[in-house]
């Protein structure tokens, strides 16, 4: 089945969200459908008006500006563990600085204006700032200016809930969702592109195979009632691994099996499950890929089927481990 008409279908919907202002009004709303379900702290409002309304504070005014202990800097709204103080540095510039993020942690969306590149929890959407590069500050040449009142500072000695993050794509995003958030152990989904060549693709460029985008997912799970690879055995029993670029009635380049790998331990559990599968006499053409940047796709995408109360057409399960 072919999701271009679906898509002409939300083009108004999509088309109200084009201007910064729209934006702002409708991201409260957004953000609650978003974290439906999720255990999320009570904002004050000076909070709210950052981390829901894209607001700033005032430089040189925030508690983390100047703060250089050892710990982890976790998301104010959901507790998500977003840096670590290893990366954090002395810019001069009024907020809180880091030359590098925790993987998978935090999601980088260009402005409406295309003049800057904002920065979002990746697992609530809170707003934490904004990304710049090529300042030459650190090796890395990476700046991610981050507003105090986003953050929660963990000191080292004290124990903060963990998260680990996985990306796959495997055909049309909106079955992999489907079963990946009835797993245990996921805590929240989201569908995406990953892979391609341009920055902040639309479902119709993808379709259109100009930008080499995958249609993906990525999911925050929790490392103490699941793992990568449990979460990856079921991604190759929920989508056919042999077929190449393409799902069932879903053909194209964004309909390919591939695993996004955030670090080696993950690398290397990928390419043995693939191995398993050969075994078996399962020839999975499943690529293994390191992670680049994931954009997050328009809103009507996420959790369609539990929108729609419908059930994937080109996804079932099929036991091969």
């Amino acid at each position: 089945m072919n999701k271009a008409l679906i898509f002409l279908s939300f083009i108004f919907i999509s088309a109200s969200g084009c201007t910064q202002n729209s934006k702002s009004l409708n991201n409260k709303q957004n953000i609650q459908t978003k974290n439906e379900g999720m255990n999320l702290r009570k904002l004050t409002p000076d909070e709210e008006r950052v981390i829901i309304h894209k607001g700033t504070e005032k430089p040189f005014t925030g508690k983390y500006n100047n703060v250089f202990d050892e710990g982890v800097y976790v998301c104010r709204q959901c507790g998500t563990p977003l840096y670590k103080s290893t990366n954090k540095f002395k810019s001069d510039c009024g907020w809180p600085s880091f030359d590098d993020e925790i993987p998978g942690a935090v999601t980088r969306v260009t402005d409406a204006d295309g003049s800057r590149t904002e920065i979002t929890c990746t697992h609530c959407g809170g707003h934490l700032g904004h990304v710049f590069t090529g300042e030459g500050l650190t090796q890395k040449n990476t700046r991610h200016c981050v507003n105090s009142v986003s953050l929660e500072f963990i000191p080292a000695k004290e124990k903060i809930a963990k998260t680990d993050t996985a990306i796959f794509a495997g055909g049309c995003f909106w079955g992999v969702e489907y079963y990946m958030k009835k797993s245990e152990g996921v805590i929240s989904t989201e569908v995406g592109y990953i892979g391609g060549h341009t920055n902040n693709p639309t479902y119709k460029e993808v379709c259109s195979h100009t930008t080499g985008h995958a249609e993906a997912i990525r999911i925050v799970f929790d490392p103490g009632k699941t793992s990568f690879e449990k979460v990856a055995r079921l991604f190759f029993e929920i989508h056919d691994p042999t077929q190449l670029n393409q799902q069932g009635p879903d053909v194209g380049d964004q309909y390919r099996s591939e695993v996004f790998y955030l670090n080696e331990d993950q690398k290397q559990i990928a390419e043995k499950l693939i191995g398993l599968l050969k075994q078996k006499g399962i020839n999975a053409v499943t690529k293994v890929t390191k992670a680049t940047t994931f954009w997050k796709a328009e809103g009507y995408h996420q959790d369609y089927y539990a929108k729609e109360g419908a059930t994937p057409y080109c996804h079932r399960y099929v036991k091969r481990f």
